[in-house]
């Protein structure tokens, strides 16, 4: 079985000891930075496949995040003292995967680690169809790569995976709690913020005018589809 790599990223030594201390029991490969300067040259150099990192690693979380998605599509969960809904909207708008306010209980740290694992293995434990188009885009599942207009869109895990979902079930719509449940999990049922928000990352990467998103759709207050005006291919 593949160990995973996560990078752990906290200015306080006792709190990268707690995470790591519970991380290795479970066979995972733990890299500790205790800033995002340090951060930034692991994700370089290690190519971790986990980032776990607190929002204020001696200077902006945010601006680190965007550093790191600037580099590699390598998942990230955000950690914050304050459970602030409008900050962990911004964390979540800037490429992170998962939010966790602190104190935070061990068992539900390991939860979205699980969870961010079974997200990157999914896609290679489903046998789906050979590839989707739609007018500019297409969808190779089995390589995980996705083309609009012939160039490469890098997608994070848990983006190609609510992409493939949709894709797989083009011109249907599909609720709230469906995606939730196919993409995050049944934990995540109330989090309909995660999905808008994921929703939104996606349309900016896919279509160049955000105001005009020519592949996912919104049905009001039921869910998504994705839909597009050019014949649909699935193969």
């Amino acid at each position: 079985m593949r160990q995973y790599r996560i990078l752990v990223v906290d200015s306080d030594p006792a709190i990268r000891r707690f995470i790591r201390t519970n991380l290795e029991p479970l066979d995972y490969i733990t890299l500790m930075a205790m800033d995002g300067n340090e951060a930034l040259k692991l994700v370089e150099k290690e190519k971790p496949d986990l980032i776990i990192m607190d929002a204020w690693t001696g200077k902006d979380g945010l601006a680190v995040l965007n550093n790191i998605r600037a580099i590699s599509p390598v998942p990230v969960i955000m950690l914050n003292a304050r459970d602030d809904e409008m900050f962990k909207i911004r964390c979540l708008n800037s490429g992170a995967d998962d939010y966790l306010p602190k104190p935070f209980i061990m068992e539900e740290l390991m939860a979205r680690v699980r969870n961010i694992f079974r997200r990157v293995e999914l896609p290679n434990t489903i046998a789906v169809r050979s590839s989707f188009s739609c007018g500019d885009l297409e969808i190779k599942f089995q390589e995980r790569r996705v083309m609009v207009a012939d160039h490469e869109v890098r997608l994070t895990p848990t983006e190609y995976n609510l992409l493939q979902e949709l894709a797989l079930n083009a011109e249907k719509v599909l609720t709230h709690a469906i995606l939730l449940n196919k993409v995050w999990g049944p934990e995540y049922a109330q989090e309909r913020e995660y999905l808008r928000v994921f929703v939104g990352r996606l349309r900016r990467k896919l279509a160049p005018d955000p105001h005009k998103p020519n592949y996912i759709v919104t049905v009001p207050w039921i869910g998504y589809k994705l839909s597009n005006s050019l014949p649909h291919n699935l193969s």
